[in-house]
């Protein structure tokens, strides 16, 4: 029985197949009698941590809902990089994104992609994040839900608000502006989108491209109540700590994501209140309770990560191809929502395609390595022939026409 970690990011369904001193339990091979081993290597790299495994296939039953045993990929890690980390409770990860992101290649069909074959249910599924980033109040634990084919109506309360998805690798959405505090950031929308934006459970919070960061923490210290506030809060490396009996919250303005309706021509909004993004993470002596900002710059993507998700229930509709939201009703803390979905808003006063037209995919950017790496190659043969060439067939240099060591192209290659 393994912990596993559900990512919209990735698209990937691995588990620990070794002994690792940062996970307490892994899948062995060797003592399984459904395993099959595709002796294919694998290496996943994500934006924090990485591994290394082999590729195979085995039987999984699901528990709940959709009875019955199926056979889907699954690769065992054998080695990785800040990929688990001391203190995580889950063994694996389960990569609900689409084939194109799958590893070593799309033709690796993914678990999801297995299950809607096999099982005969919708092309759907809805998560609802409940508690990383929320104070448990009483008794109560941290949690959420996976819905496999379809939506739980007690998931989610008000209506679902769907944006198109724009592209199937990642859940790429459009983003049409932000807002703090009720300001328009006055952006150029395709800021929002450079290169990219996307819906990603794995990634803890929310990142956006440095340009919106930038204008975001600006409007944020403009906006709050908080003179002289330190940078390195802001940047991550410093948490801000008050009295135990206070409640910061009050000192932040609400932020909202303006996103694209299936109707073009309208926008919803989905606001996070401070509860949300200012993240109680440590308790200091009696007194004190420190928090971190639940937001993070990023160079190649706006994403809506957990920081954001955790306010609702998100429904990733493939079928349909969009992204549903709804306000989660776990997103509470002492009793008040902390989460919000209002529309519909007119898209007037932005651009009609807010999505960059060149987008540097993953599998682009390979061939685009490949070429290059190939080009280089045959720059180094022909240098390597020139050098070999005996000193009878080379031209004879004066004095002013000798290229010294310093300058010469097969040294800097060589660099």
């Amino acid at each position: 029985q393994l912990n596993i970690l559900v990512d919209t990011g990735s698209s990937n369904f691995a588990v620990a197949g070794v002994p690792d001193p940062d996970v307490t339990s892994y899948f062995n091979t060797e003592l399984s009698s459904t395993y099959k081993s595709q002796g294919i290597d694998v290496t996943v790299k994500y934006s924090q941590g990485s591994w290394t495994g082999v590729l195979g296939t085995d039987v999984i039953t699901i528990p709940k809902g959709i009875y019955g045993t199926y056979t889907i990929n699954i690769a065992t890690i054998l080695e990785s990089e800040n990929f688990f980390l001391p203190g995580v409770k889950w063994h694996g990860i389960l990569g609900l994104a689409y084939d194109a992101l799958a590893k070593p290649s799309s033709s690796v069909e993914t678990f999801f992609d297995s299950l809607v074959r096999q099982a005969k249910i919708p092309n759907i599924f809805s998560l609802q994040m409940c508690g990383a980033g929320l104070p448990v109040s009483g008794s109560g634990t941290n949690g959420g839900s996976l819905v496999m084919g379809g939506i739980e109506p007690s998931l989610y309360k008000g209506d679902i608000w769907y944006t198109p998805i724009k592209e199937e690798w990642y859940y790429q959405v459009e983003i049409l502006k932000l807002e703090v505090g009720g300001q328009n950031l006055e952006l150029d929308c395709r800021e929002y989108n450079a290169d990219k934006a996307i819906v990603d459970s794995g990634t803890t919070l929310l990142r956006l491209p440095q340009k919106v960061f930038s204008a975001v923490v600006q409007a944020i210290a403009r906006t709050s109540l908080i003179q002289e506030f330190s940078s390195g809060f802001w940047t991550g490396s410093q948490l801000a700590c008050w009295d135990k009996t206070e409640r910061p919250w009050s000192l932040f303005p609400k932020l909202s994501i303006y996103l694209r309706d299936e109707n073009s021509s309208r926008s919803f909004r989905i606001s996070i209140l401070p509860q949300l993004y200012i993240q109680p993470i440590l308790g200091i002596g009696e007194n004190l309770q420190c928090y971190r900002f639940g937001i993070s710059s990023s160079t190649n993507a706006l994403v809506i990560g957990a920081t954001v998700m955790e306010g609702f229930y998100v429904i990733f509709d493939r079928a349909q191809k969009r992204v549903g939201f709804a306000v989660s009703p776990c997103a509470e803390v002492d009793g008040s929502p902390v989460s919000e979905i209002e529309g519909p808003f007119t898209t007037a006063d932005v651009a009609s395609n807010c999505v960059s037209s060149v987008s540097f995919h993953e599998p682009v950017l390979w061939i685009a390595s490949y070429a290059l790496m190939s080009l280089c190659g045959i720059i180094l043969l022909v240098l390597i022939i020139l050098l070999l060439i005996p000193p009878r067939c080379q031209h004879r240099y004066t004095d002013n026409d000798v290229v010294n060591d310093e300058s010469s192209l097969v040294r800097h290659r060589w660099k």
